[in-house]
């Protein structure tokens, strides 16, 4: 998940409009016979992604042995998240969805609710072999609609120079197998600080947006703390829990002793402002490509000092299956054939993203960097998908608006009260 794309998108039609997709039955949905087929995607054909599919698509329809053929359209998203969602929208109005289509993650529950995609589990082989992060986020109401085809993660980027300047050794450095508790990340901080005379890190806090949720609830998770309950239909009571509040307190003081800021300099750890980065894997080829002189390191995600327990945000786009296709043996050959190991990771490497399969991941760490290595390592070991809600996006900018609020310290010193109020308005898009 690239910088960017960190952006869920609401499922912004009306009721109406479901009525009708509905009532008028199948669509054309993929040509004119049952082995044509037809998929949106929402890149570019000469993306590197785009790229990947084209000879995936090839390799489809070369080999499936049932005669099916894949016919793609590419629809880039804009980066408000137009083009495509609109796409997918329109085509709601007029019946005319696609046999297979992507969608980001957390919108699952929203697109299975309202009948736009329908359950793709039985025609997906070695699931097993799929990440327990990539299951849940596919999953609504105990069934598997959405398959990831690829992963993505976050770390702490880290300045070897700076952190050496300021007196802080290799030997004191996190590891996945054993991580810096808040105090102790919260120390070298305070370590950093004083010694440039600026935050020690830029946790991107300027960022309102998806960001928010995708980064910062693994703070929670770490704590014991949940969002909603494992229903999805309670917040009171849960979001504004202790362990909740602890996470959220961890992040004000940061705000509050200087350590981060709500307004960092743009590409401030790229030019060598600050010593660390929260950010994602995506960072990894921006940092090599147009920061080369930057000697960085990753470390992992801090944890609560209460239960020690290392969380890290995953999730991305997947492929489903249109609940209006006439052709379902043949989507789903497509669905399964996308999400294979090979198709998996001819994908993930041309587009240098985390994998989405044990099996990828393990062809994939002999072949890339150390620091995709971590993230690929850390995915395995603490990957955490975001709760599959149908009113997900709502809840998102709740969960941001609050982050924002524990931010302006002096406003909002209260991290209970704050989050009392926040978990009332989460509870009012449950259902």
């Amino acid at each position: 998940m690239r910088k960017g794309k960190i952006a869920v998108i609401a499922v912004v039609v009306l009721a109406a409009v479901f009525v009708v997709y509905m009532v008028s039955g199948s669509g054309n949905s993929g040509g004119n016979t049952k082995k044509n087929i037809t998929m949106w995607v929402h890149y570019s054909k000469d993306d590197p992604e785009g790229k990947a599919m084209v000879k995936n698509i090839a390799l489809f329809n070369k080999t499936n042995g049932k005669g099916y053929h894949a016919t793609v359209q590419y629809i880039p998203r804009s980066s408000s998240g137009g083009g495509y969602e609109d796409k997918i929208n329109a085509a709601l109005n007029s019946n005319s969805l696609p046999d297979v289509m992507t969608l980001d993650g957390p919108n699952t529950a929203a697109y299975a609710k309202s009948k736009i995609i329908q359950p793709v589990g039985k025609y997906i082989k070695n699931k097993q072999d799929i990440l327990p992060s990539i299951l849940s986020q596919g999953t609504y109401k105990n069934k598997l609609y959405a398959v990831g085809y690829s992963e993505s993660g976050v770390g702490i980027y880290y300045n070897k120079k700076m952190f050496k300047e300021a007196g802080i050794s290799d030997s004191e450095l996190p590891s996945l197998s054993k991580s810096w508790n808040w105090d102790q990340f919260t120390e070298i901080a305070k370590k950093l600080k004083d010694h440039f005379n600026r935050p020690a890190i830029d946790l991107q806090l300027n960022d309102h947006s998806e960001w928010s949720l995708y980064s910062f609830a693994p703070f929670i998770w770490s704590a014991g703390g949940k969002i909603t309950n494992a229903a999805g239909t309670k917040a009171e009571g849960v979001f504004d829990s202790k362990q909740t509040q602890t996470a959220f307190t961890f992040l004000q003081n940061l705000v509050k002793n200087g350590y981060t800021t709500i307004s960092p300099i743009q590409e401030g750890f790229q030019t060598g402002k600050y010593p660390m980065l929260m950010s994602g894997s995506w960072a990894i080829q921006e940092l090599n490509t147009s920061y080369k002189n930057i000697d960085y390191g990753i470390l992992p995600y801090p944890v609560s000092p209460k239960t020690g327990k290392l969380v890290s945000p995953t999730g991305s786009w997947q492929y489903a299956m249109s609940a209006s296709t006439s052709k379902p043996e043949a989507a789903g050959a497509l669905v399964n054939f996308l999400t294979e190991t090979a198709q998996m990771y001819r994908t993930a490497m041309a587009n240098t993203v985390l994998p989405a399969r044990k099996s990828v991941s393990k062809k994939m760490l002999t072949k890339v960097s150390a620091t995709m290595e971590f993230l690929i390592q850390q995915n395995l070991k603490s990957g955490h998908s975001r709760p599959v809600l149908v009113n997900y996006p709502q809840v998102s900018r709740t969960f941001a608006d609050a982050v924002t609020k524990a931010t302006y310290y002096k406003q909002n010193p209260n991290i209970a009260d704050l989050l009392k109020s926040e978990a009332k308005t989460i509870q009012s898009y449950l259902k």
